[in-house]
């Protein structure tokens, strides 16, 4: 306890003191008037209005600097040691009851102050008491009106024995106080620094979770969240707030497994959408922790982000198909385009002879427009092998979907079809424009085509900040691309991306690979989302960019 506290405490105490002092003496006195004198009455309620005043007194001074607490301290002392010989005085000296209040003073100096404080403190009412009786037993206490009676009549022997047994008890009780009041001191000197200590830890410890480079929480045995690191916010987007006390399944479905498991360490991925949209993997490792009884207390949970290094692995796996299919481009290009030429060179001289047969030409006919589309296979084959370069500006994404429009709205496939933009303003990305109009008008076709009987595309546009993204850029523009129309299976979508994968009779499976490495090369992501007869929507997400800047 601090000083001040404690002399606060013991002013108050001393007032408490004093008021059942004044209660029973008002008591006694209305039920027996005659055991007082009017100067020892007059002098009690002086002395309890000034004990008062100076207990108040105390109390506000503390508020003062601290500098002045240590006098402050010794004043309380002193005040009760002359209190108390005053109030033995005023009722009869040796023949006062209390003279026990010594002992109380002495206690309190050695809570107070300390065991040397404490056997001033015995020594000075030792010489107070002893000096109150010598006084009054040479009778020089009459001249004031104090201690009427004589002590004389009490006789020697029982003075010496009465002040000897007061004497003696002053120093065992500053004896036995002080040593407890050092006991008392030391032990919550040593509790306060195990306090220091525990904070200390406590502190450290809550420094470590915060700056942990990965997703940190535990769980309780019910499966509620309670602790949830900053990193763990970082990666999942959801606030320390939001994820206390929330259901472990309601915050993250695919660690679910972690509660089932009975194993003490559990190790795995998870998936997870995060507020963005954005499906993340996340590995994980769940250790069940124990209490000293041996009962399950809860489950700290580790896990980071792998969604980089999974799409690593992915680029390199489709890094090392694009190498041979580079290498196979290549002399795709030399071995079958120019014979390929030849071919339809010739088929066209045949065709304009007049000798040949209707039945022939019909054929000649067959055979030129499936060299045409051969060659078209060809080309769009050689456009995805090509290295993309980026000539990159500021594209406003409303300028574009309204100049695709235009262009869109005389293709016989866009006939039936209506196109909504809901795009919002200020919405730039950093790309190139061109091949931005290429993903464009490949997914806008795409979705016409899945609509042979008509329907409503729908173009939404809207600025997003990725504060959860391990990523140097922060701000983006998320593009949603929606049709009504007949829609895909989620194992067409899986592989919606891969070169040569269509779900058209007549596709070439190239075009939405394509897509896929310009919003690749722009730093940017695609996503899908399809069920059948529910039509289709395509989420890009694109680093944002300034309108008017380059």
């Amino acid at each position: 306890m601090s000083d001040r506290r404690r002399l606060t405490w013991y002013a108050i105490a001393r007032m408490i003191v004093v008021t059942l002092f004044y209660a029973s003496t008002s008591i006694l006195y209305e039920s027996h008037p005659e055991s007082f004198d009017s100067l020892s009455l007059s002098g009690l309620w002086k002395l309890i209005g000034a004990t008062y005043i100076f207990s108040f007194l105390s109390l506000a001074a503390l508020s003062l600097q601290e500098k002045i607490r240590p006098v402050l301290t010794y004043t309380q002392i002193i005040w009760d040691l002359l209190l108390v010989t005053l109030l033995i005085l005023l009722t009869g000296g040796i023949s006062s009851p209390y003279s026990f209040l010594y002992i109380l003073a002495i206690i309190s100096s050695s809570v107070l102050l300390a065991r040397r404080q404490a056997f001033y403190a015995a020594s000075l009412c030792a010489i107070l008491y002893g000096a109150i009786i010598d006084l009054q037993y040479y009778g020089k206490l009459l001249s004031i009106g104090l201690s009427p009676n004589v002590a004389q009549q009490y006789g020697l022997p029982y003075l010496l024995y009465t002040v000897f047994l007061n004497i003696t008890a002053f120093y065992i009780t500053a004896l036995l106080t002080g040593y407890l009041s050092e006991r008392a001191k030391t032990s919550e000197s040593a509790l306060l620094e195990k306090e220091i200590d525990y904070l200390e830890l406590e502190r450290l410890n809550s420094l470590i979770v915060k700056n942990l480079t990965s997703g940190l929480m535990t769980v309780t045995p019910q499966g509620r969240v309670r602790v949830f690191n900053r990193f763990a916010e970082e990666l999942t987007g959801i606030s320390q707030e939001k994820a206390y006390d929330r259901l472990l399944v309601e915050l993250i479905p695919g660690f679910e497994l972690v509660l089932s498991q009975q194993e003490v360490v559990v190790s795995g991925e998870a998936q997870f959408i995060d507020p963005a949209g954005e499906e993340l993997i996340f590995g994980y490792r769940s250790i069940r922790f124990f209490d000293n009884k041996g009962e399950f207390s809860g489950i700290i949970l580790n896990f980071e982000d792998l969604s980089r290094i999974r799409r690593m692995e992915e680029e390199l796996k489709r890094a090392d198909r694009l190498a041979a299919i580079g290498e196979l481009a290549a002399r795709i290009a030399h071995e079958i385009r120019n014979p390929l030429a030849s071919i339809s060179g010739s088929v066209q001289l045949m065709a304009q002879s007049s000798e040949i047969p209707a039945q022939d030409r019909k054929l000649l006919a067959i055979v030129l427009r499936e060299t045409d589309r051969l060659n078209a296979l060809i080309s769009d084959f050689l456009v995805y092998a090509r290295p993309v370069a980026l000539n990159l500006s500021s594209v406003d994404i409303n300028e574009l979907c309204f100049e695709l429009d235009v262009l869109l709205k005389p293709d016989p496939r866009f006939s039936k079809v209506s196109m909504v933009m809901s795009v919002e303003t200020g919405s730039a990305v950093l790309a190139d424009r061109d091949q931005l109009q290429q993903v464009f008008w490949n997914l806008l076709v795409n979705a016409a085509e899945a609509m042979p009987y008509g329907g409503e595309i729908t173009i939404t546009g809207t600025k997003v900040h990725l504060s959860g993204r391990r990523s140097d850029r922060k701000n983006f523009v998320r593009i949603d691309i929606k049709d009504n129309g007949t829609g895909m299976a989620e194992a067409a979508t899986k592989h919606l991306f891969e070169p040569f994968f269509t779900t058209k009779p007549d596709g070439t499976g190239l075009g939405l690979a394509t897509v896929y490495r310009i919003i690749e090369a722009h730093e940017g992501r695609i996503f899908v989302e399809s069920a059948p007869s529910r039509g289709t929507i395509f989420s890009i997400l694109l680093p944002a960019g300034e309108i008017g800047g380059e």
